[in-house]
């Protein structure tokens, strides 16, 4: 069985962005088209309705989290067509947003407000991809969309499945005792984080690593295991997986939470993840900075 087509669904953010640019290079022959997810669209609030909601919900300690996780890399995506002029050449793969590395390898791109929708279904029409690979896309896909691609879906997430299910499943770890972390790859399903799991990790990671430089850790480890998993459907076709109870959605960390992280000494974000997310665009990432290499 050759390689299959992938149609590739991110919302590029600190904790995947250098993961997921070097799985796009890496694998251009066989992506399809890219779907980018439009983070501030409508249907989810907008831009001001989804910082209320985190607000209402976590307190104002979560602002530093959203700034550097999402904030930060959104707005330099958007300038990086000028910063980019100034930045040290050659710029890497990591340095490079998906939409500008998509357009230098004639992969089609589009904008996604609605995975259910019919743009994204014109889309796999179009391009008749076999499979979905979700690398840190934060909508849900039905299971009618699923169905539009012939061998499904699978999902990188930095949880050991079925633990942590849910949008930020580092911080959740991080709050624990003893702390587990992992990553997993698994099909997807229309519900969130509960397709059966392919391939699974745990992770030792350095003493100290925040809750946003644990994601990022994990999810260049998630995309050597969808690597693995991606050669397995190659050569053997789609594996059932091993499927596991459902354990509770873990969703944003409430302000007790955070208040119960802080006064452990256990951070959500840091002064390295800030520098990473200043420096995501156009600049290789410091030797001193986290990087994938460090505590692997």
């Amino acid at each position: 069985m050759s390689p299959p087509r992938l149609a590739l669904f991110v919302l590029e953010a600190l904790p995947n962005a250098r993961a997921v640019r070097q799985f796009l290079v890496d694998h251009a022959a066989e992506i399809a088209f890219v779907g980018l997810s439009n983070a501030e669209r409508p249907k989810a609030g907008g831009l001001f309705g989804q910082i209320g909601r985190h607000v209402r919900r976590s307190g104002l300690s979560i602002l530093p989290y959203l700034i550097v996780n999402f904030g930060l890399p959104d707005l330099s995506n958007a300038l990086f067509p000028l910063l980019g002029r100034f930045a040290p050449k050659p710029i890497p793969v990591s340095g490079t947003p998906l939409r500008t590395l998509c357009e230098r390898h004639g992969i089609p791109v589009m904008r996604v407000d609605d995975v259910n929708g019919v743009e994204v279904a014109d889309a796999f029409a179009a391009h008749r991809p076999d499979l979905i690979v979700s690398f840190h896309f934060d909508q849900i896909f039905s299971a009618a969309t699923l169905t539009l691609a012939p061998l499904g879906g699978v999902n990188v997430h930095p949880s050991l499945l079925p633990r942590h299910r849910g949008p930020v499943p580092t911080v959740h770890s991080l709050a624990e005792d003893p702390q587990a972390f992992g990553v997993t790859v698994h099909r997807l399903v229309a519900d969130i984080d509960a397709g059966a799991i392919l391939e699974q990790e745990a992770a030792t990671l350095p003493a100290g690593t925040s809750a946003s430089g644990a994601s990022v850790l994990l999810h260049e480890r998630g995309r050597k295991l969808l690597d693995h998993v991606l050669a397995t459907i190659a050569r053997d076709g789609m594996p059932p997986g091993r499927l596991v109870p459902r354990l509770p959605y873990c969703p944003f960390p409430d302000a007790a939470l955070l208040r119960s992280l802080r006064r452990r000494g256990r951070r959500v974000t840091d002064a390295h993840d800030l520098s990473d997310a200043l420096r995501l665009n156009g600049f290789s990432p410091r030797e001193d900075m986290r990087s994938p290499s460090r505590g692997a």
